[in-house]
């Protein structure tokens, strides 16, 4: 829709942010904390929940404590790494203790995670609208991204009021997998990116506070035979309170991609599962609730007309473990020291060349990364390969210590060791996303 003239003074920031997830909050929060207007949309209310593992890497933590929060109060659920199981093996690998990361993850259900870093956003200055749907983008006469159109919604999604105009000079789009804001400027979902399908569920368990996520590499209906074993992955995650966030993904990249029954295979997996734990529909809490999970950059331009993609928008999950937290919250903070220097920039071409810097930092940042995740996704969506690789991987500690660094992508940039140079040069070498 072209711009409007006038606006009241409410609906005018130096910059508004759609969506409020963890992508928006974090970009609204170091926006509001340089002293920036920024709107922030969210369409739901909080507390409001969303699809996710709620597994936080030390990548993701450490934005959290750049942020401020103090990882010691109550609902923070610690943990020390990962404990992954396969072909009969289960090996413990602690998070790698490096001076870039701290050498500990965290789990927090998004319920929760998300109304705390909007209000986190809201206190340092943002303003928040909840129950604020955007529709589309507001455009100058040229095709520039000049603001929003919202309308008013009620719980259920369902209108309220008249349709709003929000105007700012720079937007974010932060709105998820459906990057609405993405589409209606033709940027479309790139095909040759994987895609994964996620299924989550909470459930009642004793290993509620244990001190490790769970990866399963192998997934059983029955007794561990080639005939019974279950396409995708699964993990269990302690939240500390009771329960525990247990899912399974699958990537596009298996044949059986378009065939699973989500929510049958993870009853089937958990019927396997040791009985003490727990795993059964009678300690189930809601239901078992599915998402797809954007990966490697799959749409892009990340910055085109005034607006600029982060987290699920701009297909930020890594190809390797499906996480897409760490690399909103890092892309929310990129955005946002962007906008602020774009805007102290004359309107024109001066200001434009920072706001094209946004998309060349991510590439510089993710790009050869997020390549050799594709490689990677192709490679285990071949059952030969996953069941070679979990065979002979799992019982070779150093191998696996390895792997760990390479799926999280936790090296230290400089004076690391081997793994980590390794590890390092080949994001390096590895063409852009």
């Amino acid at each position: 829709m072209t711009a409007a003239l006038e606006l009241r003074a409410e609906h005018q920031a130096q910059v508004v942010v759609v969506g409020a997830g963890p992508a928006g909050a974090a970009t609204a929060y170091h926006l509001a904390n340089h002293g920036v207007d920024v709107l922030l949309l969210e369409k739901s209310s909080f507390p409001r929940d969303k699809i996710c593992g709620d597994g936080l890497t030390p990548r993701a933590v450490k934005q959290l404590i750049g942020m401020g929060f103090d990882l010691d109060q109550p609902g923070w659920q610690k943990n020390k790494g990962l404990r992954i199981k396969g072909a009969g093996h289960t090996i413990e690998l602690p998070w790698p203790d490096l001076a870039t990361y701290p050498p500990f993850g965290m789990v927090r259900p998004r319920m929760e995670l998300d109304e705390l870093l909007a209000r986190h956003a809201q206190k340092a200055g943002a303003r928040l609208l909840e129950r604020t749907s955007v529709t589309g983008p507001l455009l100058d006469r040229s095709g520039r991204v000049v603001g929003v159109m919202a309308k008013p919604v009620d719980d259920r999604g369902r209108k309220t009021g008249d349709e709003v105009s929000y105007a700012a000079p720079i937007v974010i789009a932060c709105d998820g997998v459906s990057a609405r804001m993405a589409m209606a400027l033709g940027i479309e979902r790139r095909e040759n990116r994987p895609m994964a399908v996620a299924a989550r569920a909470y459930y009642k368990t004793p290993m509620h506070d244990d001190e490790w996520m769970e990866s399963w590499l192998e997934l059983w209906d029955g007794k561990p035979n080639e005939s019974n074993q279950l396409p995708g992955y699964g993990w269990i995650f302690p939240c500390g309170d009771g329960t525990a966030n247990v899912g399974l993904g699958i990537l596009n990249t298996s044949k059986a991609f378009q065939n699973l029954d989500y929510k049958q295979s993870m009853r089937s997996w958990l019927a396997n599962t040791p009985e003490e734990l727990g795993f059964r529909d009678e300690n189930l809490v809601g239901e078992i609730r599915s998402a797809a999970l954007p990966m490697g950059f799959n749409r892009k331009p990340h910055y085109s007309r005034g607006l600029l993609l982060v987290g699920d928008a701009g297909g930020m999950v890594n190809p390797f473990n499906g996480e897409g937290i760490d690399y909103a919250l890092e892309a929310g903070h990129m955005a946002a020291e962007t906008a602020i220097q774009a805007l102290a920039r004359p309107v024109g071409p001066a200001r434009e060349r920072v706001l094209e810097g946004y998309a060349a930092a991510l590439d510089a940042s993710y790009g050869g990364y997020f390549t050799l995740g594709r490689v990677f996704a192709k490679m285990i969506g071949n059952p030969t390969f996953m069941k070679k690789a979990t065979k002979y991987g799992l019982p070779r500690p150093a191998l696996m210590r390895f792997t760990l660094k390479l799926m999280a992508n936790l090296t230290d940039p400089r004076d690391g060791d081997a793994h980590d140079r390794i590890i390092n040069a080949l994001s390096k070498v590895a063409p852009d996303a």
